[in-house]
C-alpha cells in the first residue's frame, strides 16, 4: 500500500487495521455505540514539548497557555495541570470555572474575550489573580470602574496578519476591520483610559490568524513587528502574548510548519528587551492528537457518485464546513492495499443539510456497512464546537 501523506509513528496502518497511539482504532469503535473522539495522551505532550523547545530558542524567557476552546475534555484539562508544565487560556467565565475544576490555579490562567459582558466581568474580577487581555477601550473602561488600579493586558490589533492558505476568515487582523483587539489609532485612548483608573498594563496581546503555515510566515512576521511597536509606550511591559495560530498539515502536499524559522522571527524581534513571550496554541497541541471515528452505515451508488453514509455529521464536527479545513476520512480496515484500485467516493454524514460532506471525490477502499471510517485532525475544534443539530449531537470521548 502506497505511504500515505498523514502517517506517522503513531498513526498508520499495520496489516490492513488502522492504529493510533497503539491502538486498533477500528476495535475501539466497535466497542462504543456511535461516534467515538480519540486523543492521544503522548501525542499531545510531545507536541507541548516540541513548542516549549521552539520558544526556548528564541532566547526569551516563556511561557505555554492551552487554549481551551480547542478541546475542553476535562481529561485532557487534568493531564495539562498535573503536568504542571502549561497554564491556560480561557475566553468566558465558564471556561474560568473549568479551568480551575480541572486543577489550574488562578495565576495560572489567561483570558482574552470579546464582547465581555459586566456579569462576565464581575464574575472575572472576582479572581484577582487571573489575567485578563482587554479587548475593546469599553473594556479598559469598566475594569477599571470596578477595580482602579488591578494589573491587565491589552489585545491590540496590528492590522495584519495571516491564516491557513490565506483564507480570509481564518485572518484576524488585516486588509478587513474585525471585531478583535484595539487598533494603532485607538492606542492612545486606550492608554489614557488605563492611566484615568491607575490600571497597570503589564502585558500587550495579539493574535492575527489561525492555522498558519511556514508559507504565510512571512506574513506572520510582519505581525510580529508591527506589533513590537505597541512596546514602545510600555517600558514596563513584562509580557508579550503571541497569541496561537499555529498550524498543520490538513492536505496531501502541505508540510509541518517550520518552528525554527517561527522561533527565530520572535527572537529577532523581541530577545533583549526583557519580556516574557508567551503562546497561547490550541490547534497546534491537540488537532493532529484527535480522530473522529464514525460507523459505515451504507455503501450506495446514486448516479455518478458513490456514497459511503456514515453515522455522524458535520454538527459533531463543525469547524470544516465553517473554514474549509478538512479531516481527511481514513479507512480503519483496508481490504484492498493496492491504492490503484481504489474508488473515488463521497462520504456524506447524517444530517439532513447539503453542506454535510465529509469528502469528495476522494479515492478510499472497498467499505462495507459497520466499517469505520477515522476523520484525522480531528483533536480541535471538533467536540468543543459540537452542536445537537438534528437532536444527532451524541458522542463519546477516550483520552488513551
Amino acid at each position: 500500500m502506497a505511504a500515505d501523506w498523514w502517517a506517522r509513528d503513531d498513526l498508520f496502518h499495520r496489516n490492513g487495521r488502522l492504529i493510533f497511539a497503539g491502538e486498533d482504532v477500528g476495535r475501539l469503535a466497535s466497542a462504543q455505540p456511535g461516534p467515538l473522539f480519540l486523543y492521544s495522551a503522548v501525542r499531545i505532550q510531545a507536541n507541548i514539548a516540541r513548542l516549549r523547545a521552539a520558544l526556548a530558542a528564541t532566547g526569551c524567557a516563556h511561557r505555554l497557555y492551552y487554549a481551551m476552546k480547542c478541546n475542553r475534555f476535562p481529561p485532557i484539562l487534568r493531564m495539562m495541570a498535573e503536568q504542571g508544565t502549561i497554564g491556560i487560556d480561557i475566553c468566558s467565565p465558564d471556561e474560568m470555572d473549568l479551568a480551575l475544576g480541572c486543577g489550574f490555579t488562578a495565576n495560572n490562567i489567561s483570558f482574552t474575550g470579546t464582547s465581555v459582558a459586566n456579569r462576565d466581568l464581575e464574575r472575572l474580577l472576582a479572581q484577582p489573580d487571573v489575567h485578563i487581555n482587554c479587548d475593546s477601550l469599553g473594556q479598559i473602561r469598566r475594569i477599571g470602574e470596578r477595580q482602579p488600579g488591578r494589573r491587565i493586558g491589552i489585545r491590540i490589533n496590528p492590522g495584519a496578519g495571516a491564516g491557513y492558505a490565506d483564507n480570509a476568515r481564518l485572518t484576524y487582523a488585516g486588509q478587513r476591520t474585525t471585531k478583535f483587539g484595539i487598533y494603532r489609532e485607538q492606542w492612545a485612548e486606550a492608554l489614557s483610559l488605563a492611566a484615568r483608573h491607575s490600571l497597570e498594563i503589564v502585558a500587550i496581546h495579539f493574535h492575527v490568524g489561525c492555522g498558519y503555515l511556514t508559507e504565510q510566515l512571512e506574513r506572520w512576521g510582519e505581525a510580529v513587528e508591527l506589533a513590537a511597536g505597541f512596546l514602545d509606550d510600555l517600558p514596563q511591559v513584562e509580557t508579550v502574548n503571541l497569541g496561537g495560530g499555529l498550524g498543520l498539515p490538513h492536505r496531501a502536499g502541505e508540510t509541518p510548519l517550520d518552528l525554527d524559522r517561527w522561533a527565530a522571527t520572535v527572537g529577532r524581534v523581541f530577545a533583549g528587551r526583557g519580556v516574557t513571550i508567551a503562546a497561547e496554541p490550541g490547534d497546534y497541541l491537540v488537532k493532529d492528537a484527535g480522530l473522529l471515528v464514525l460507523g459505515v452505515v451504507g455503501v450506495e451508488r446514486k448516479r455518478d457518485t458513490l456514497f459511503v453514509a456514515v453515522d455522524g455529521g458535520f454538527n459533531l464536527h463543525p469547524e470544516p464546513a465553517h473554514y474549509d479545513l478538512p479531516c481527511e476520512p481514513v479507512a480503519c480496515l483496508v481490504r484492498e492495499p493496492d491504492a490503484s484500485l481504489w474508488e473515488r467516493v463521497t462520504v456524506a454524514g447524517n444530517i439532513n443539510e447539503a453542506l454535510d460532506l465529509w469528502a469528495e471525490d476522494h479515492a478510499m477502499p472497498p467499505l462495507l456497512e459497520e466499517d469505520h471510517v477515522a476523520l484525522i485532525n480531528a483533536g480541535g475544534y471538533g467536540s468543543a464546537m459540537a452542536s445537537n443539530h438534528c437532536m444527532r449531537g451524541g458522542f463519546s470521548e477516550l483520552l488513551i
